[in-house]
């Protein structure tokens, strides 16, 4: 795997560099291609403009269809740089990445799916957004095929507010800018570090967003629909466990909030707000004050008892209230190793220190 630090553009002696390599892993993706491709032509971006291609074993049309458009795009004044491999198996998505990355020479890169359509303006609109933020992850709004695909998921990708895109990277399944929309600078790309490797299964998107926040990075949306992003079984996205995910979120939230926390209250009664309670380190389960929630079938029992794997004689029993005013307002009442406490708290009553929410719905 490559090393953080060490990505150098891939200027040919005498050759000219681009000012912005689109990054394109392609794996058996014949019946997209010629969509991609043609919007990669379509770009209305006037300066020198690279594609990068790393075709990962396929053994479809792929190959074909980009030694076709290779020729097109060149003679548009588009450069192109195509690596792969024919291996028996594919590397995976983050390998493909690195790789064609590593062999780019743009001083921006704009990273693309090879099932996916770019508006002709995305790569103008994008670089603009940022040379004024170098030290984001430049996305963008979408639009989604079929349009009536995961409408909640494409409401979310394009409705966020700017505070939500750095809030909700705790409570979300991946990246607040989704991965087929990102644009960034590639020293600033090399400052984070590469794709991990470990092939299918692995959210090498989320880890890598992850620790673009730990090194300061930000996150920016453009909001323009700038990408058709298509819906379909083979999308290599649907190859994560949901489990791999939650024990991401969970461990960046606490590592990167849970800390700063004396106490906290979790905005969820029901199924998914006691499985966070179960996936915290004991440590931070002490913190939990209370269950909130605005459901009287949820919050009738009154309380919820966990029991300590380690310690199967003790438990916690802790409230499930209802907020003031429906809003997430939360309790202290957390009854460690003792008898629950009232069957139904109507109002939530003042904490004696000051308590945070985890609103954990999504």
């Amino acid at each position: 795997m490559l090393a953080r630090g060490d990505l150098v553009a891939a200027v040919p002696p005498g050759g000219p560099r681009a000012h912005v390599s689109i990054i394109l892993p392609v794996h058996n993706a014949e019946r997209w291609l010629d969509d991609c491709l043609r919007s990669v032509l379509r770009q209305d971006f006037e300066g020198i403009m690279e594609l990068s291609i790393f075709n990962d074993a396929s053994k479809d049309k792929s190959g074909t269809i980009i030694e076709k458009w290779k020729v097109k795009l060149e003679a548009s004044g588009i450069l192109v740089v195509i690596g792969g491999h024919d291996s028996p198996s594919p590397r995976g998505v983050g390998y493909s990445k690195n790789q064609a990355i590593a062999q780019s020479s743009g001083a921006y890169l704009c990273f693309l799916d090879s099932d996916d359509v770019m508006m002709p303006q995305r790569v103008r609109l994008q670089l603009e957004a940022a040379a004024q933020h170098p030290t984001s992850i430049i996305g963008c709004q979408v639009r989604r095929d079929p349009p009536d695909s995961t409408e909640r998921y494409t409401r979310w990708i394009n409705q966020m507010s700017a505070d939500q895109l750095l809030t909700q990277v705790f409570t979300s399944n991946g990246p607040t800018v989704i991965m087929p929309t990102w644009f960034c600078s590639r020293a600033w790309f090399s400052h984070v570090g590469w794709f991990d490797e470990g092939g299918q299964g692995v959210p090498e998107d989320l880890l890598f967003f992850q620790e673009h926040l730990r090194r300061g990075g930000r996150v920016v949306r453009v909001d323009r629909s700038l990408l058709l992003y298509r819906y379909h079984p083979q999308a290599a996205s649907l190859s994560i466990l949901e489990g791999t995910i939650w024990t991401l979120r969970v461990r960046f939230l606490e590592e990167r909030v849970l800390p700063y926390w004396v106490t906290f209250t979790i905005w969820n009664a029901g199924k998914q707000g006691r499985r966070l309670y179960r996936s915290l380190e004991a440590a931070n389960r002490q913190k939990v004050v209370a269950f909130c929630d605005v459901d009287e079938r949820k919050i009738k029992k009154g309380f919820y008892r966990y029991e300590d794997s380690q310690a199967p004689a003790a438990g916690s029993y802790i409230c499930l209230v209802r907020p003031l005013g429906h809003h997430p307002v939360s309790s202290v009442l957390h009854h460690p190793d003792s008898s629950p406490g009232p069957a139904f708290q109507e109002e939530a009553p003042t904490p004696r220190h000051p308590v945070s929410v985890i609103p954990w719905w999504l």
